[in-house]
Formats: structure tokens, C-alpha cells, sequence
């Protein structure tokens, strides 16, 4: 599902009106399209779909992917802003593809067929639920859920009640290798602690001494009658005849045992205690019998070599059971082993978030910045390729389609009108020079009608498509691919891959490969910017001030003590924060400075100064734009920027420009704060106190406030 990033992502895809979307669900014309459902897969029938789908992505020349997710952001301020850096882009993506939970995966993989010159596909849409299925330490997952995409997901007949039954569980690689670890750490614990647990079991009670000998006498008359027996290869009956179901002789791993039942755990112990100490010949074993039961068993040995034999096959069975259980809680991530063992290309649309999910989810914790993540993400998926960035790249395709209107829906309807339907909607857009067919199990058709939209599956087959036809405007001629070639490989599509859009509304791409931002591309080009340009070091961060104050007001209190032209834009981050952007990086400095002063007097002077508004309440704060990093790297999300601010204990301060860290100098915006004066900075403040008290302010009224709408990103 494609989405805005502003918004909540389930909702922000463009929706496509809704006489269109009739039109691709059912034909007004005397043609029969065929309709058959995507191939829809639970855990009832994950296995054999796996089957399948190995074979298909083995015989792709490229699989698209899609996400459906319970949300996006944890917090107004957390949505994706003209004003954010790459680096704290990448800080909010991190924040939601941690915090949010996918339920949907469509992954359909694309084949080209030369007898028929088309693209078979075949749409898979997988439920997914992060079910804990190993009983091993920590606490059940937990995700958070936005209620306008549970909403959005509900109008379009989502199944919550088959994602939660019968979706199919996973775990990520990271996952995988600790519950491994854990698993034989707590068997092989278990076994070394038997003994020392038997042990360290008093025997105080009178009771437990009569229990004690008595089951001493017992174990004593099975082995004796063992011992009388074992040239006979006869059975030793039940002992005694006080409660013989509770001993039973059976052959554990072909050596004679007695199996004990229907005592309590202290009672075994106690037994335990009694083989310990008293048979050298004899061994307290516990064996998995099911998994709900277990079974407690005194097994005969003929030695000591023969005793460390037998504890070494429970170990060996316990180890192969604990594989089995983790292969079986793996799940849903062998399909994403799949796709990366195979090393096909990976299509998506605007899919910087989704491949984030895919990361988090499956492979492991997210890095902690956007260079580390970039290199590993390379190592697992080494051909990314982004259908957002080719409908950027071909000057064909934007009057087509502007800049807030590249999302999915919209260009599958201009450049896919004949793939989902036999109906050809006038006006649409471009002809398709690709043929597409469909294929689910044993229906395959050129004109398929799938019965659902806006799921993953269907999602993954119109990026697909997509791709496919923005690939043919680009000048890649399919009928003349060949099957030995990777598509990956090929010399127009090289310079489009593994690139991914940090932020759409910035142009910021991120070369997988590379780790390397480019901020000025042919894409960037294409982008029309709205805003003067941002320089992160000229930007101060305001929070905590009354609601009322509106982002003109903030403007006009600052430029009156610095100038008319001293604030280049006031941008709101929600109604406690604003960022405001100082024309030269030692404004910031001077502005915090001043702050702090006028905060620290409690004079005449202070009253009446234009700030003043600003400060009033008492709880206005400020900081440069590195704070603003830090917050956004928090795993805290308050609603309020400024409850955030607090909660992580970061008041109003001024950093020195020696003190202040040095910042990563991609390009200009990156570099560290420049020293350009020898002034003290306390002679600064007192000049502009003593010019004030002298009515030697500008009093500009600042009537055009520059604060800018929040940034949208189209899906």
C-alpha cells in the first residue's frame, strides 16, 4: 500500500475515485473479464504456498513487494517535515518501523514470457502476525496501532480476525539466533541443574525421610530384579503392590527404565536425591514426550561411559527438538530469505519505509544511523530499485503526472489502464507497451479483475506493473531480454538502482551502495521547491510557548531585536514547537544567548523587551538544531513535542560553539557552526540591552510570516 508520509500511510495513498475504481473491478462493456482472488496465504496453508513460491521467485526477473502496516507515526511532531535532515529522516523511519507492526506482505514475482511476449505474474498476499511461538524468556510483542489506518484498513474489508487467527508468525534472523541460544542454554541448564537441584533439596521432614526410603527400597528391588533378569532380556513387574501405576518399566533408547508417574515435583526430587547418592549404575532422566507432557525416567546404565552417553542422546534429542521449534517460529521469514538468497531485483514504491520493516522485522534491530543501515540493507538485498525514482527520472511521465500525484493508484491508472481491466477509460494517460498476464495456481488471464484493492498483494502486482511500463517508456525493449540476462544488471536501469528516497519533499536520495546522499540529481531537478533553501545550522528550536502564539507573532518578536531580515522562515512542528531559521548561523547563538539573559534578569528592562511574549509563561525553551536530533532518536513519543522535550529532560541552554559536537559535513547544511567573531558573547547581549534601553530597536511589523504548511509525501 502507497502512501503519504505526512499523513498516516494507509490513508495517504491517493485514492482513486471511485467510478474509476468500479471500472477496474467490472467491465461496462459486453467483454467478460475474468475474476479470480490473489493468492491469499495463512499459516493453514504457508508451507505449501513456500513450495510454490520458491519455484516463481527462482523464475523471476524481478519480484515487487508491498506493506501494510498497523501505522506511521508515533507522534504528530515524528511526521516527516521540510525542515528534517537526512539523518533525522532516517530517525523517524527507524522510530516507525520499530514501533508499528506489518500485517500484510505482498510480494508477486514478475517473469517474462517470450512465447507469449508478456509478464506473467503472480500476486501473493501473505497475513502476517508477530505471534510469540517459542516460550522462551521476554515479553510478548508489542506494536502500536493508528486509528486511522486500522479505520482505513477496515473500509477496505481487511480481515483482522484471519490476520490474528491465521496469520503466519516469524522471527527475525537476530530473533532466530537468540531463541536458539536461549533453547539449549535453558535445556542444557536444566540438565546440569537436575542433579545440583536434587541435591539441594533438604530432607527434613519425617515424611520426606519415610518417602525417601521407601522409594529407595523400591528403585533398590527394579534394579535387583534387573540385575536377576537381564540374561532373560525379561521385564521386571511393578514392585510391590502399593499404587503400581506409578512405576512402570519401559526401554529408553534400548536400555531398561522405569517410568515414574503421578508424583509431584518435590517427590521427584526427592527420587532424584535417592539416585544421586545411593546408585552409581542408575540415572534421573526427563524426556519430552509431547509438546505439553514430560516424562521422568530412572534409566539403567552399565557404566559411567555408558551414563554420559545416554545424557549426551537426551542432549542430542533436545537440540534437534529445539531446531524444530525455531524452524517452525521462523514463519513468514523464509520468504524474505527467499528473496534475499536469490538475489532478484526488489521492486517498490517510494519503499524507503517499507524496506525499513522488512529490516526491523526479519533481519534485525535497525542501526542507529542512516550510513550503518545503508550498508547492511545493501548486504541482504543488493538490487533495490525504486518506481518512484524512475517516474522521477523520464521527463515523459511528469506532465503526466505532478509532483503531489505520483502515487501508486495514480500511476497504474496513466500508465496501466489495460493490464487490471479489459475497460479503456478515455484520457487515462499512456498506452501500455508491455503486456501483463496474471497468473493464481491453474487461472491465468491478460485482463484480470482480482475482486479487492488496496491490499498488499494487489499493491506488489501494480508496482509491478508499473515498473514494467516505466522500464518500456525509459527505452528498455523486453523483447529483445533475454532470460539469461539479470535485470538487474542491465546498463539503463544500473544508474536507477539502490537509490531510495530519503525525503521526498527535499530530494534527498541515499545510494545503497554507497551510503551517500545526493541532494542535487536529475530527480531533484524535477522537484520544484517551495522553500528558501534550509541551512540546518541556522536553525534554533522553540518549544513551550502558549498555544496562542502563532508562528507570525514568534517572527515579528525576533526580528525586532534582530532585524528585518534576520529570520528567514518560522515552521510549525505542532502548537508547542516551531522551528525558526536565522539568515546567519551566529543569529542562532545570539538568540539563545539573549534568551538565557533575559530569563536569568528579572528587571524593568526584561518586561518590556519584544521577547517577552515569546517568554511568557515561564516555560518557553530553545535549542539548536542538534537537540532536535537527539529528541528524535528517543524511543519516548509524547504527543506534544514540548511533553516530549520534557520528558527526556531537555531544557533551554546555549552550547558553545567549542562545545558543541562537531556535525557530520556531508554537504554545507552539515558543517560545524563557524567562528565569526572574537566578541564575548556577553558584550553582544549587553549591546543589544543598552540598544533597547535607548529605543534603538527596529519595530518592523513583520506582517508576512514565512512559516511553511507541513511537507506531504505522496506514495
Amino acid at each position: 500500500m502507497k502512501k503519504q508520509w505526512m499523513l498516516v500511510r494507509a490513508l495517504s495513498k491517493t485514492l482513486t475515485p471511485a467510478s474509476f475504481t468500479r471500472s477496474l473491478c467490472s467491465s461496462s462493456t459486453t467483454t467478460t473479464t475474468p475474476t479470480f482472488a490473489l493468492k491469499n496465504v495463512t499459516k493453514s496453508n504457508f508451507e505449501s504456498a513456500l513450495g510454490d513460491l520458491r519455484r516463481l521467485v527462482r523464475d523471476a526477473d524481478f519480484v515487487a513487494v508491498d506493506l501494510e502496516m498497523t501505522g506511521v507515526t508515533s507522534a504528530p511532531w515524528r511526521e516527516s517535515f521540510e525542515f528534517d535532515r537526512f539523518d533525522i529522516r532516517y530517525l523517524k523511519v527507524k522510530d516507525s518501523a520499530e514501533k508499528f507492526a506489518v500485517v500484510q506482505f505482498g510480494v508477486c514475482p514478475f517473469r517474462w514470457d517470450h512465447s507469449k511476449q508478456s509478464f506473467v505474474a503472480h500476486p501473493h498476499n501473505f497475513y502476517i502476525f508477530p505471534r510469540k511461538e517459542i516460550p522462551v524468556g521476554g515479553r510478548s510483542y508489542e506494536f502500536l496501532c493508528q486509528t486511522t489506518s486500522i479505520d482505513f484498513l477496515a473500509r477496505y474489508q481487511f480481515d483482522f480476525n484471519l490476520c490474528i487467527q491465521e496469520g503466519i508468525s516469524y522471527l527475525s534472523r537476530g530473533q532466530e539466533d537468540d531463541a536458539l541460544r536461549n533453547l539449549h542454554s535453558m535445556y542444557e541448564d536444566e540438565l546440569r541443574c537436575n542433579s545440583r537441584e536434587a541435591r539441594d533439596t533438604p530432607v527434613v521432614r519425617i515424611a520426606d525421610v519415610l518417602f525417601t526410603e521407601r522409594m529407595k527400597n523400591r528403585i533398590s528391588e527394579w534394579r535387583d530384579g534387573l540385575l536377576l533378569n537381564r540374561n532373560h532380556r525379561s521385564e521386571t513387574q511393578e514392585v510391590s503392590n502399593d499404587s503400581p501405576q506409578q512405576f512402570q518399566t519401559i526401554f529408553f533408547k534400548m536400555r531398561p527404565a522405569l517410568l515414574l508417574n503421578g508424583f509431584t515435583s518435590h517427590q521427584l526430587r526427592l527420587i532424584q536425591l535417592v539416585i544421586e547418592k545411593h546408585y552409581e549404575d542408575l540415572v534421573f532422566v526427563r524426556e519430552k514426550a509431547d509438546t505439553s507432557s514430560v516424562h521422568q525416567l530412572i534409566v539403567y546404565v552399565d557404566s559411567r561411559n555408558d551414563r554420559d552417553l545416554v545424557m549426551k542422546e537426551v542432549k542430542d534429542g533436545l537440540h534437534k527438538e529445539a531446531e524444530m521449534k525455531i524452524k517452525a517460529a521462523v514463519g513468514f521469514r523464509h520468504v524474505i530469505d527467499l528473496l534475499s538468497s536469490e538475489q532478484k531485483l526488489i521492486v517498490g514504491h517510494n519503499c524507503f519505509l517499507d524496506i525499513a520493516h522488512i529490516y526491523s522485522k526479519f533481519l534485525g534491530p535497525l542501526p542507529s544511523t542512516a550510513e550503518e543501515y545503508v550498508s547492511s540493507v545493501n548486504k541482504y538485498f543488493p538490487y533495490i530499485i525504486d518506481t518512484k525514482i524512475l517516474l522521477n527520472a523520464n521527463d515523459m511521465h511528469l506532465p503526466l503526472m505532478k509532483k503531489s500525484s505520483t502515487s501508486l493508484s495514480r500511476a497504474f491508472s496513466l500508465l496501466c489502464p489495460e493490464i487490471a481491466s479489459s475497460v479503456q477509460g478515455p484520457g487515462l494517460g499512456l498506452k501500455p507497451r508491455v503486456k501483463v498476464e496474471v497468473q493464481v495456481d491453474d487461472m491465468r488471464s491478460l485482463n484480470w479483475n482480482s475482486g479487492a484493492k488496496h491490499e498488499a498483494g494487489y499493491d506488489a502486482f501494480m508496482t509491478g506493473c508499473v515498473f514494467a511500463q516505466a522500464c518500456s517508456h525509459l527505452g528498455y525493449d523486453f523483447k529483445l531480454y533475454s532470460p539469461s540476462t539479470n535485470l538487474a544488471n542491465d546498463e539503463k536501469l544500473q544508474k536507477h538502482i539502490n537509490l531510495l528516497y530519503l525525503s521526498w519533499i527535499n530530494g534527498d536520495i541515499i545510494d545503497l551502495r554507497t551510503g551517500k546522499r545526493t541532494a542535487e540529481s536529475a530527480y531533484s531537478n524535477n522537484l520544484k521547491i517551495r522553500y528558501p533553501r534550509i541551512v540546518f545550522q541556522n536553525i534554533a528550536l522553540i518549544w513551550g510557548f502558549l498555544p496562542k502564539i502563532k508562528a507570525r507573532e514568534i517572527r515579528e518578536c525576533i526580528t525586532k531585536v534582530f532585524g528585518l531580515n534576520s529570520v528567514s522562515s518560522v515552521y510549525h512542528l505542532d502548537e508547542t514547537a516551531v522551528f525558526v531559521q536565522f539568515s546567519k548561523a551566529e543569529l542562532v547563538t545570539d538568540f539563545l544567548q539573549l534568551k538565557e539573559t533575559l530569563e536569568r534578569n528579572n528587571d524593568p528592562i526584561s518586561v518590556l523587551h519584544p521577547l517577552s511574549k515569546l517568554l511568557e509563561g515561564g516555560n518557553t525553551h530553545a535549542a539548536t538544531y542538534e537537540s532536535y536530533k537527539r529528541i528524535c532518536g528517543s524511543p519516548i513519543s509524547e504527543v506534544l513535542f514540548a511533553d516530549q522535550a520534557e520528558a527526556m529532560r531537555i531544557k533551554w541552554k546555549t552550547e558553545s560553539l567549542e562545545s558543541n559536537r562537531e556535525v557530520e559535513t556531508q554537504e554545507n547544511e552539515m558543517a560545524a557552526f563557524p567562528n565569526t567573531s572574537n566578541r564575548s558573547e556577553s558584550g553582544k547581549i549587553n549591546r543589544i540591552i543598552d540598544n533597547l534601553a535607548c529605543g534603538h530597536i527596529q519595530d518592523d511589523e513583520a506582517t508576512d510570516s514565512s512559516y511553511t504548511c507541513e511537507a506531504q509525501l505522496s506514495k
